[in-house]
């Protein structure tokens, strides 16, 4: 893991390249850390960080009290697909997909309990596809006649350690052109159209924050974005322009936490700094500081078997990042546990705490 000494240098090297000096106020031991993301990459970073940030034990970085809102993950909402696509359309709600799956992450419920919240029905006229815990969000939102809400009472039901909220309270669609002119509406659409991306958009442009959500960006040691699909789970998160604003005055440390594997249809043949500058073509440059790289290896059969389907090891090109200003950080946080490349939660957990509070 990454020494005090080592992060030390690291920062001193990010500062020296960086056009703008970001001053950093990061209080060791009480980290607050806010989350962005969406898809199954937002969750990981959640397992990851969240029994660092409410144990009682001592961390190599120090104690962490209990807090509710230690962690807060702010979720992408333009899916448009399965479950929460036919909730969206039929109830004109906030697709609940990605939020069910946070709530899921951050809980301390039984295990019986979260696999009935995401359990879902494989039978049944009009119910096939449904998740539970997506039915209970639409239910609570006609309730209560709002989906923060919703996602708030689901939050104690669950039992969740921190708070979770949209990126907008507005119904917003995605929008994505491609290279060769084409405009396509919709997050899957957007990631079965094959071409190569240029840019995506939000409509309406222009849309409603949650205050929680600001203050929490307002008040964090640390900002985490990604890892999860750039296009569709990262990128518009930065789309909402309060979001976008709260990031930019923010003193935290901002870290992304790049893919493992690329994409067919949105990130074929990038490197990591490639993710960058899509990034940064959206944002601005000197969006964050720290971009977190995966050096593991991908086991030869899941390689073989990734490859099939066009997805291939992101390509660390260390240089590249260091002349757009960041400090690549280069560690193992791969899993191939249970057939699938993901992000070992206790690996990244250990990155990120190391990098927020050196130790």
């Amino acid at each position: 893991m990454l020494d005090a000494s080592t992060i030390r240098r690291l920062e001193r090297s990010a500062e020296s390249q960086l056009p703008m000096r970001i001053t950093e106020e990061a209080r060791p031991g009480r980290p607050e850390i806010v989350a962005l993301g969406g898809g199954t990459g937002l969750p990981v970073v959640l397992r990851s960080l969240k029994n660092r940030l409410y144990s009682d034990v001592v961390h190599d970085a120090g104690p962490y009290k209990r807090s509710g809102k230690r962690l807060t993950a702010i979720v992408t909402v333009t899916d448009d697909g399965g479950s929460s696509g036919r909730l969206r359309r039929d109830l004109n709600i906030l697709p609940p997909g990605d939020i069910r799956n946070c709530l899921s992450a951050l809980s301390d419920n039984s295990a019986l309990s979260n696999d009935l919240f995401q359990y879902r029905f494989e039978r049944g006229s009009g119910l096939t596809g449904h998740n539970m815990g997506n039915l209970l969000l639409a239910a609570l939102t006609d309730l209560k006649g709002d989906f923060v809400q919703a996602v708030e009472c689901c939050s104690e039901m669950m039992n969740v350690r921190g708070q979770i909220l949209p990126s907008t309270r507005t119904n917003v669609s995605l929008f994505a052109k491609f290279t060769d002119g084409t405009i396509v509406k919709g997050e899957s659409a957007i990631v079965k159209h094959r071409g190569r991306l240029e840019r995506i958009f939000l409509y309406p442009k222009y849309t409603e924050t949650h205050p929680s959500a600001i203050s929490a960006i307002e008040k964090a040691d640390a900002i985490v974005l990604g890892p999860g699909s750039l296009f569709t789970s990262v990128i518009p998160n930065l789309l909402v322009k309060d979001i976008f604003s709260a990031i930019r005055r923010s003193r935290a440390k901002k870290i992304y936490v790049c893919n493992l594997m690329t994409e067919p249809g949105e990130t074929a043949g990038y490197a990591a700094s490639d993710h960058v500058r899509a990034i940064f073509d959206h944002a601005g440059q000197g969006f964050f500081r720290y971009v977190i790289l995966n050096n593991g290896r991908v086991p030869g059969a899941l390689h073989e078997k990734y490859a099939r389907e066009g997805f291939h090891p992101v390509r660390i090109d260390k240089e590249k990042i260091s002349a757009l200003g960041l400090t690549a950080v280069v560690a193992d946080v791969i899993s191939g546990e249970q057939g699938k490349i993901r992000h070992d939660e206790d690996k990244l957990g250990r990155v990120l705490l190391d990098l927020i509070c050196p130790p």
